[in-house]
């Protein structure tokens, strides 16, 4: 019952003076915290550069090998699928857009044209070609593979190992055997709540400027701290409100909303851009892609500098991985009753096609703005900033002004929607014996809420550079790369242990009867499958 829940005060009061003391640095010593923030992520990527990019590659690897063997059948979960094919793969889709990758999706090729990687010619016709494709490089197979094996083990956890505790600590007390309560679990949680802060730093940052700058060119407003704070604080309490009054279900639908306007933006820019250089250049992206997938995923440049690798590829990795625990909670609670192989099909295929329709929309009109000497968006990342790049691409559109208040508005959703999320979580995270079905208080969601945007507002005061922001997502992500490694040796551990044994058409029977809803198969064939295969179907009954 909601009144046995507690408030955990030790991680609260943790999480309070690390990031008092966090603004307090930021907002005292604001160039001393960049010129910090510049040595710790050069400092961190290369040490743990190479190890990362090695890990998102095996994590295609093992996906892919998973989705095609007999373990693509194993069932997660008893009975049909509680959503449609459609539906659910469109969720998929909506967890990998938001506010910040709005901004990346109209000006991530511009960075790679002017810093490429696979030591290509900066600003080189080939440089421009490529920029398009290591933009679906870092949206595309391989953060997807990485989101869908960690989706995979907590799927397995809960439906077919049927363990208690739908969390990050849960799933690692588990595996470990340590407890959820206990030093490592504490641990954990800590680790989640910092990664978590880290990761929305960049997103409300980026999104507030780039927000800020349309907002100015479009009312004349000065583009300043005040009303990037303003934008701040008026999402905050809004949304906050929202999550005080529970009105959950409402905001889960505006989302799907925003989901479903973002893709209709992306469609709308394609049939008003130009058209048939957008296709052309979407397809010659994927094929450039395919092609070079490999070499991008490993491109280390261990005669150079490797810089490329660090600013971005290890980057991007790490960012990633900082939402895994949250989305392999969210695809375990709509994936029951497909299969691992579904599950693989529908995070890669319609993950990359979402995102990569998407940016290769808004991407392809940005270039040829470029290359027809309409809006230099390159030329301006050094000058007026991306955030006026954003707002001039936008302005050059048929009904521009139009499409920029969707635009922002959109962005702005995402963010309230993603803030809410965020301070639910981090909430439940922060409350002992929340059961299932419970909600943390509503005092506590308020709480985080507020908590939630100082991190954002101390940041935009000191002006922090791209790589201060990047930083900030990189220190707090390199935890979770030990954490995604045990989730991966815990989730082979237990396909060895339950069905290493059992030959691949007694898996598919199992898959099928379960889809019928006989849910004694559920825990009697891996038990089976671990004191020796079953010989017939009847042991199955």
């Amino acid at each position: 019952m909601q009144q046995n829940t507690q408030k955990d005060l030790t991680l609260i009061f943790t999480s309070i003076v690390v990031i008092s003391l966090t603004v307090i640095g930021l907002m005292m010593f604001p160039d001393q915290a960049k010129v910090l923030a510049d040595q710790l992520f050069t400092r961190a990527t290369t040490t743990f550069g190479v190890l990362v990019q090695v890990l998102g590659f095996a994590c295609v690897v093992l996906v892919i090998g998973l989705g095609m063997s007999k373990y693509g059948n194993i069932r997660l979960g008893e009975g049909k699928p509680e959503y449609r094919n459609t539906s659910w793969i469109f969720m998929f889709i909506c967890a990998g857009l938001g506010s910040a990758t709005m901004y990346w999706a109209f000006m991530e090729w511009a960075y790679y044209y002017l810093t490429p990687g696979l030591n290509i010619t900066a600003a080189s016709k080939q440089a421009l070609e490529m920029s398009i494709a290591y933009s679906f490089f870092h949206w595309g197979v391989t953060p997807w593979a990485i989101y869908g094996i960690a989706s995979l083990a907590m799927a397995y956890h809960f439906h077919v190992r049927k363990n208690k505790g739908l969390s990050l600590a849960g799933i690692i007390e588990s595996i470990t055997g340590y407890k959820a309560h206990g030093p490592v679990g504490r641990v954990i949680d800590l680790i989640f709540l910092f990664a978590t802060f880290g990761g929305l730093v960049l997103t409300t940052t980026l999104t507030t400027s780039t927000v800020a700058k349309g907002l100015s060119d479009l009312t004349g407003l000065a583009d300043g701290f005040m009303l990037k704070a303003s934008l701040v604080i008026l999402v905050t309490l809004v949304f906050s409100l929202s999550s005080y009054i529970g009105i959950s279900s409402g905001m889960q639908r505006l989302a799907k909303l925003a989901c479903g306007m973002t893709m209709l933006f992306a469609l709308v820019v394609l049939l008003l851009g130009p058209t048939q250089f957008s296709v052309s250049n979407i397809a010659n992206a994927i094929g450039l892609t395919l092609q070079n997938f490999i070499h991008m995923s490993l491109f280390t440049d261990p005669t150079g500098d490797g810089g490329f690798s660090r600013d971005w590829t290890v980057f991007y990795w790490l960012y990633w991985i900082t939402y895994t625990p949250g989305v392999a909670i969210f695809v375990t609670r709509v994936s029951k009753g497909r299969t691992i192989r579904e599950v693989v099909l529908a995070m890669i295929l319609g993950g990359c096609g979402g995102c990569w329709f998407f940016f290769g929309s808004l991407q392809s009109f940005a270039i040829h703005q470029f290359v027809t000497d309409v809006v230099n968006a390159p030329a301006m990342l050094s000058g007026a900033g991306g955030e006026a790049a954003v707002s001039m691409l936008l302005a050059s559109l048929p009904f521009g002004k139009l499409l920029s208040v969707v635009y922002f508005l959109l962005m702005l959703v995402f963010l309230a929607s993603h803030l809410d999320a965020v301070a639910y979580t981090v909430a439940a995270t922060s409350t002992r014996n929340l059961r299932e079905g419970q909600d943390p208080s509503p005092s506590l969601r308020l709480f985080w809420c507020l908590m939630l945007a100082v991190l954002p507002l101390a940041m935009l005061y000191i002006n922090a550079s791209l790589n201060t922001l990047k930083t900030a997502v990189i220190l707090t992500a390199i935890p979770f790369i030990f954490i995604l490694m045990v989730k991966i040796w815990g989730l082979l551990k237990w396909l060895r242990e339950d069905y290493a044994a059992m030959p691949a058409h007694l898996i598919e029977a199992q898959s099928a009867r379960l889809a019928q809803g006989t849910a004694c198969d559920t825990e009697q064939a891996p038990r089976q499958a671990r004191q020796g295969a079953p010989k017939t179907l009847e042991n199955l009954q």
